[in-house]
């Protein structure tokens, strides 16, 4: 068992007397974070050193003493995961720790007698926290005081932002979010993003800084470098893309010429914008040919993708989609790209999570360039990366900087930093599967209701229902039709689509947030029939009121971190 003590001038003396106590105990080893005089002191500088050895979990308990101990108390709860409880009487130091959790004890030593207050110390380091569900309840809302205690100084200073944070939160508590290419941050990375880091200009690299000042944010890029390479075992990552279509661009930029040709999915098909759509960058300045599904299955077929590359001869045979339900095969991708001598390069921003997890197969040992945002199935901050074979990173590096970048956000690239650290340990695993399993689950569920699925099913994070087929209305008013029942899902094109993209025949479907949440197979199925229920008749607004109803209520039961 681990201590750490402090105290003010007027607590030196009980904190002395308190240290020898606790130390001749067996087993206990009692850290003094001061001070060691009765030289007048600010106690905030000693609650300091021991809520953050508690918030950093490097102790089991920590005492702080002030002649109340109440000022104490203040100072220590300003930090997360600390609960400083002042305690006069050993009733109290028992009941803290069952019902509360407390971890710090704060004495007053002009209340408690020294003799009373190590009693105090022994019941309050010697009682277990209760565990029963009621207190454990209490005590996570505790901790969701967070989300709103993070931004609380926004309400003085601009409560028109302050309202929409809390409005956001508001939503995010009370609805099921579906939007496959969203996610929920833990709130280490949201801690990392709005850090000071955000007040460092870095142009450059580690090292190679237009700037001086830069070794924390130097540190914190590397490790963010290190990890990533880690995680997919990458040669050279690339932090620094803002986002994944400045993550495309680098790639372009570094490969390829304007004017020059692009093999990639259709938008239409299920491919993203920044692949070559009209509209977009990528296919105003390079050579888009697009390629499409198979029309009977809906599915990649690699023997036609094949042909077509052979005869098209592009530089870069571009992998990876945004609405794609089916695996990708990357192994018969690359043979592809060295039949055609090209470029393999792959979009997997909306799997990363499932390939960083192991639930699908990685394109990193077979493409030349692999890109992806970090938010969605990653669920760290929104930004972009790319992972590339070493003899690419002098090239990519360029492309990004000084090529079409500045200073990277420094503050996003630790968040990055803190999600891919994440990954690595022990909290995501099982989550990737989980994530698929609970799609399948989800797209069986409408599926049995008669309703038409693209592709017939799926094996990742997402589907896509056919409501033009199945009912009859677009996409546009069958998203409609669910956001009013609180159910969150986007329209979306699908194969060959005869709507227009701002209709649609198709909603996206994905289940990468609600996994976050907790969300297992049990609430796939009351979310897929409540997505029945509200699909079978669109303006029914009986039916949309009472799944909102009921989805509210199974949303609060799951909070978002």
């Amino acid at each position: 068992m681990k201590i750490t003590i402090a105290s003010d001038h007027g607590g030196v003396e009980l904190k002395s007397m308190l240290i020898a106590t606790l130390s001749a105990g067996f087993g206990r080893t009692v850290l003094d974070f001061g001070p060691v005089s009765k030289d007048s002191c600010d106690y905030p500088d000693y609650a300091l050193k021991v809520a953050m050895s508690i918030s950093a979990h490097e102790a089991d308990f920590g005492i702080l003493i002030c002649r109340s101990g109440i000022g104490m108390a203040m100072a220590a709860n300003r930090f997360q995961g600390v609960r400083a409880a002042v305690c006069q009487t050993v009733d109290a130091a028992v009941t803290t720790r069952q019902h509360n959790g407390a971890n710090v004890l704060c004495l007053g030593a002009d209340v408690v007698s020294p003799a009373y207050a190590a009693e105090i110390v022994e019941a309050f380091i010697s009682t277990p926290v209760d565990t029963s569900e009621r207190h454990a309840r209490r005590r996570a809302k505790l901790e969701r005081a967070g989300r709103l205690s993070d931004v609380s100084g926004l309400a003085a200073e601009d409560p028109e932002i302050y309202a929409t944070v809390l409005a956001q939160s508001r939503q995010e508590d009370t609805e099921i979010n579906l939007i496959a290419s969203e996610n929920f941050t833990s709130r280490a990375c949201r801690e990392a993003a709005g850090s000071v880091l955000m007040n460092k200009y870095a142009e450059g690299y580690p090292g190679k800084r237009w700037y001086s000042g830069c070794i924390p944010v130097d540190s914190a890029e590397t490790l963010a470098i290190e990890r990533a390479k880690k995680l997919f075992g990458a040669e050279h990552a690339n932090v620094q893309p803002h986002c994944g279509s400045a993550a495309n661009m680098a790639v372009y930029f570094a490969t390829i010429k304007p004017g020059e040709t692009i093999m990639s999915m259709a938008l239409d098909q299920g491919g993203h914008l920044s692949h070559g759509s009209p509209v977009n960058f990528s296919g105003k300045i390079y050579n888009i040919v697009p390629y499409t599904v198979d029309k009977a299955t809906e599915r990649l077929d690699y023997d036609a993708l094949e042909k077509q590359a052979l005869e098209v001869k592009p530089k870069i045979l571009l992998a990876g989609a945004s609405a794609y339900p089916r695996m990708i095969d990357f192994k018969r991708i690359r043979e592809i790209c060295d039949k055609a001598g090209c470029i393999m390069m792959v979009d997997m921003a909306h799997i990363a999570g499932l390939v960083a997890g192991g639930a699908h197969p990685s394109p990193v040992p077979y493409a030349d360039f692999v890109t992806t945002t970090t938010h969605k199935t990653l669920g760290g901050p929104r930004g972009g990366m790319v992972l590339c074979k070493a003899k690419y990173a002098k090239a990519l590096d360029s492309a990004v900087f000084p090529g079409m970048q500045g200073g990277p956000l420094e503050n996003i690239i630790a968040a990055k930093a803190v999600c891919f650290k994440e990954w690595l340990g022990e909290a995501k695993r099982g989550y990737a599967q989980q994530v698929v399993k609970n799609c399948q689950v989800l797209c069986r569920t409408v599926q049995d209701r008669g309703y038409r699925i693209v592709s017939g099913g799926t094996d990742n994070h997402l589907f896509l229902v056919d409501v033009k087929y199945t009912k009859g209305v677009t996409g546009k008013d069958a998203a409609a039709a669910l956001d009013a029942a609180g159910i969150v899902v986007n329209k979306n094109t699908i194969p060959y689509d005869t709507e227009s993209p701002f209709k649609t025949s198709g909603i996206r479907v994905g289940t990468a947030s609600v996994t976050t949440r907790g969300m297992r197979e049990a609430e796939m199925i009351k979310i897929g029939t409540w997505i029945a229920d509200v699909l079978d008749d669109v303006s029914n607004l009986s039916v949309q009121a009472r799944v909102k109803r009921e989805a509210g209520e199974l949303a609060l039961g799951f909070p978002a971190p």
